[in-house]
């Protein structure tokens, strides 16, 4: 008598997730820090892009990374989308009564924990594309102005031309994803 194993394979069909969270990411980023050069005031379309965009998209994509056995992904789009909710909160909770405003030299802490997250996460990048690199190193230094901004007391607007260019790189990631795929080839270089 024989002995016949048989081995299942178990190909993943499901999309590709990084699109959706660098998305949530970038459009986000770019709208906030188009707040922080000077073009318009915080207002209630940059929270609701926090909250459903930047937050909600991006944790459902660390969601689909997981899924994906990502653990990069999962982590950085989970994480900030929690950034996302968690920023939004801090703003409007001492609105409703809910707490004392942060200060200043307190949110330069918060900015300064999620800098060094974020040149962690960008170590991981040396190993990935170029294009995330980009995103993850801008990311870095966008969070090292803001926190110092906020603890001198300083001008946030050079803070949001980098963080203008940091949305912007994430954007185009997602974008260069998205149409690579689409159509089989490099269309955009990552």
């Amino acid at each position: 008598m024989t002995d016949q194993t048989s081995a299942l394979t178990i190909t993943d069909t499901t999309a590709n997730p990084a699109p959706l969270g660098l998305l949530g990411f970038g459009m986000t980023t770019i709208l906030l820090n188009l707040h922080n050069a000077g073009f318009f005031p915080l207002d209630t379309m940059i929270l609701g892009m926090g909250i459903f965009i930047g937050g909600l998209a991006q944790v459902m994509a660390g969601a689909m990374e997981w899924k994906k056995r990502n653990t990069f992904g999962t982590t950085a789009f989970t994480l900030y989308g929690f950034f996302w909710l968690s920023l939004v909160a801090l703003l409007v909770l001492p609105k409703l009564g809910l707490g004392e405003a942060s200060s200043p030299y307190a949110m330069g802490w918060y900015l300064s924990v999620w800098g060094l997250f974020t040149a962690c996460m960008f170590i991981g990048t040396l190993k990935l594309s170029r294009a995330l690199q980009t995103v993850f190193l801008s990311l870095t230094v966008l969070f090292f102005l803001l926190a110092y901004a906020d603890f001198t007391g300083g001008c946030k607007t050079l803070a949001g031309y980098e963080g203008i260019f940091c949305g912007l790189s994430a954007f185009y990631t997602a974008i260069a994803q998205i149409l690579n795929e689409v159509y089989g080839r490099k269309v955009l270089p990552l």
